[in-house]
């Protein structure tokens, strides 16, 4: 099987929750969205969401790459990748089938990460190995 990865582009931000902003709700997006405010509900997508150092998240959170340079509490379920940077803060549960964490960085989660870790169709994880 060919591996999947999908190209993300930070560089072309098609959505954007400036730092003074604080929305409750759900969200769902194409493209890249980026968060520095206060969001609180559940985020659904399959593409790019960055979590900026002075954004808060508390929420769902269903995405295909997530960057976190500021904090997020909640259950986290991302398809591709999760990178974790150095100030980045995470509180809750972790899926993922990659995983990069940044010394520095705070994590107080559930976590499932790795090679064998898959969704259904319902994105709930699934654990895919030589047991299963």
């Amino acid at each position: 099987m060919k591996d999947k990865k999908k190209e993300y582009d930070s560089d072309k931000i098609t959505g954007f929750f400036d730092r003074d902003t604080e929305f409750q709700g759900d969200l769902s997006f194409k493209g890249s969205f980026r968060i520095d405010g206060h969001f609180k509900g559940k985020i659904t997508s399959d593409s790019l969401l960055i979590i900026g150092e002075e954004g808060k998240v508390e929420a769902d959170v269903r995405v295909g790459f997530l960057v976190i340079n500021g904090e997020v509490k909640g259950n986290i379920q991302a398809t591709d990748k999760v990178e974790i940077h150095s100030r980045g803060r995470v509180i809750g549960t972790l899926s993922t089938p990659r995983l990069a964490v940044e010394e520095g960085a705070y994590i107080e989660a559930n976590c499932l990460a790795g090679e064998h870790v898959s969704f259904r169709g319902d994105e709930t994880p699934a654990k895919q190995g030589p047991e299963s």
